[in-house]
């Protein structure tokens, strides 16, 4: 029987239904675009194109994986944050559309775009964050860290492959400890869960995206504390610090950066209305920093 794109979409959309899968056809759709590698309207305007069987054998060993709840971006290894498409591998977080909050957060915090800023991309994962501002701030340049080597080396590829390479550099190491310059943009979007979140995690998230980018101990506040001994001498006097948080610890991440010098000046919310960001800098220019040194 000859195969056409709208009997396999039938078929991967009644897969998706019997496991209780919620917009089972818009998800079947997703998956089989990207598997043929087609537009939406290619899609819509061709249901009866006929597809070959290898096609076929593809698409449901895609469905497959994804009734095992494998996110459809770990399948293809690529996923779009701020419009620009970024590679993935088992070494970094799926970004997540809520952390575009961070970009945000910065960009209403630069009076000038054209300024030549450093910026420093902590915990980098894919580099989504260090690229996208990147993207926007023509003549930044930028440093990202990461302490999975698997990870920086994603992220160094997704940079060549976005054209920044020569603005964009590497390395793998323990948040900030190897760092000794000053950046006039710090963002940081760590690991924030309890231990006990990150138990109840949905399995597409648990059993896909790496541990290490998700748990941040019993508390869920460990890689903030680690950050925060090392924001005073990485922040440029007039800087800005911008965090990811977890929902209610803006409290919490507030009073461990007061604790190391820092001035909270603002939280930013995301379209759902939750405290997504705590914004920071050095309080009164880093002087009082300086002075607890001497």
């Amino acid at each position: 029987m000859t195969q056409t794109l709208g009997s396999i979409l039938a078929e991967a959309s009644r897969a998706f239904t019997a496991i209780g899968c919620g917009e089972a056809r818009r998800n079947a759709r997703r998956l089989i675009t990207s598997a043929l590698g087609l537009g939406a309207s290619d899609m819509f305007g061709h249901l009866d194109r006929e597809i070959t069987e290898p096609e076929a054998r593809h698409i449901r060993r895609l469905v497959s994986r994804a009734l095992r709840c494998e996110p459809l971006s770990r399948q293809v290894g690529r996923r779009e944050f701020w419009g620009i498409e970024f590679g993935l591998s088992a070494d970094t977080l799926d970004p997540r559309p809520d952390t575009e909050a961070i970009v945000e957060a910065v960009l209403r915090r630069v009076p000038e775009r054209d300024a030549p800023l450093r910026v420093l991309d902590l915990g980098t994962g894919t580099g989504c964050l260090l690229l996208a501002l990147l993207s926007e701030l023509p003549k930044a340049t930028g440093v990202a860290i990461d302490i999975v080597i698997g990870a920086a080396t994603t992220a160094r590829m997704n940079a060549a492959a976005l054209g920044f390479a020569t603005r964009a550099w590497f390395c793998a190491g323990d948040w900030g400890k190897p760092l000794s310059a000053r950046f006039a943009v710090v963002v940081f979007n760590p690991p924030y869960l309890t231990r006990a979140e990150f138990a109840e995690l949905p399995r597409a998230v648990r059993d896909y995206d790496p541990r290490r980018a998700l748990d941040g101990g019993i508390d869920g506040l460990e890689a903030f504390r680690a950050i925060g001994a090392d924001l005073p001498r990485l922040l440029g006097p007039e800087g800005i610090f911008v965090t990811e948080v977890g929902i209610g610890q803006v409290d919490a991440v507030c009073a461990i950066l007061r604790g190391v010098g820092m001035a909270i000046n603002g939280i930013e919310r995301d379209l759902a209305g939750i405290a997504r960001c705590v914004v920071g800098g050095l309080a009164n220019g880093g002087r009082a920093a300086r002075a607890k040194r001497r």
